[in-house]
């Protein structure tokens, strides 16, 4: 997919401004910047929910505007955790709104004996299948949010849109869906992903690459490791953020200020009064 020169304008109000962005099949990218910097708009564009004020965004080989975006959509899994399904569905019936695209299977829709087997296969393959005949509402923020990765992934998408999977989980929780995430990179290698997030300590150790916006501009795009720096990250967030990568995982901590007088040799301090 490919965002060209994308501005977006909504009641006066630039949300992006000249943003550029290809992702290839197998690539695992992570959205990250404060809040407001853009990140959910840009998903919003990748999954076919919105069209640019200005620019070209490829989705799948289909440039927007000139594509039935229903007929798009089936072909992108989208994984929100804010899924607003409040019934008691079981864990086996929401996987398999993934197929009919609904929070609710429609009215008289039976899934096929595959789909069924679909829907097992994923929800082992992430670590739920314990959860088959268990009751949504009272299943945990952890659990909902690996059920609804196997959801999004059962109409076997080309590209799957993450938007903030690990909010409102504890320690261990974010933790285990971090490993499913990196599990189903390695079961799905041609599947390319976009993440977005606050955190670095949420991204899994299996992204590939990384843009940073702030203000609805880009600061830095590539690589992981070329982008997700103490300079680059602290620039995003403009705050000193010292940046450290370990076994694969990143964490993120306010970095030491340099001494006042580097600082004002540096221009960062204002000039003494008189």
């Amino acid at each position: 997919m490919a965002v060209r020169g994308v501005d977006l304008v909504r009641g006066g109000n630039v949300l992006l401004d000249g943003v550029d962005l290809v992702v290839r099949p197998g690539e695992h990218w992570a959205l990250l910047g404060p809040n407001g910097a853009g990140k959910s708009t840009l998903l919003g564009l990748l999954g076919a929910q919105t069209h640019p004020t200005r620019g070209e965004v490829h989705v799948l080989g289909h440039r927007l505007g000139r594509v039935d975006v229903r007929e798009l959509r089936r072909h992108i899994g989208h994984v929100n955790p804010r899924h607003p399904l409040s019934s008691a569905l079981t864990g086996r019936q929401v996987v398999l709104t993934g197929v009919t695209g609904s929070v609710q299977p429609p009215p008289r829709w039976r899934p096929s004996a595959e789909e069924e087997r679909r829907a097992r296969r994923l929800m082992a393959s992430l670590g739920v299948d314990r959860l088959r005949d268990a009751d949504w509402t009272t299943m945990s923020q952890g659990e909902r949010g690996r059920l609804l990765i196997a959801r999004a992934l059962m109409p076997a998408p080309r590209l799957l849109l993450l938007d903030e999977p690990a909010t409102g989980l504890d320690v261990a929780a974010r933790e285990q869906l971090l490993a499913s995430v990196d599990q189903l990179r390695r079961d799905h290698p041609r599947l390319a992903s976009v993440l977005v997030t606050h955190h670095l300590e949420d991204l899994p150790a299996s992204t590939t690459h990384a843009l940073l916006l702030r203000r609805g501009r880009v600061v830095a795009s590539g690589p992981a490791d070329s982008v997700l720096t103490t300079d680059a990250v602290s620039a995003c967030f403009d705050h000193p953020i010292g940046i450290e990568r370990r076994a694969g995982r990143w964490t993120a901590r306010t970095a030491p200020m340099p001494p006042a007088t580097d600082r004002a040799t540096a221009g960062l301090l204002p000039e003494p009064a008189g």
